[in-house]
């Protein structure tokens, strides 16, 4: 990934997610497919990276 790139993320339950600032703090995320979905919209895929903050 370019060091100039941003991973932006407003999933506030994520545990990746820096509060307050709408962004992620991994360096890379896997997006996945979701099957059985041919929308045609963002909801065909989501963040395989995603975990439960806790706290």
């Amino acid at each position: 990934m370019d060091k100039n790139q941003t991973i932006n993320c407003t999933v506030t339950s994520c545990k990746y997610n820096k509060n307050g600032e709408n962004l992620c703090s991994l360096e890379q995320i896997i997006v996945t497919p979701i099957q059985n979905c041919n929308t045609k919209q963002p909801d065909e895929s989501m963040c395989s990276s995603y975990s439960y903050d806790e706290n």
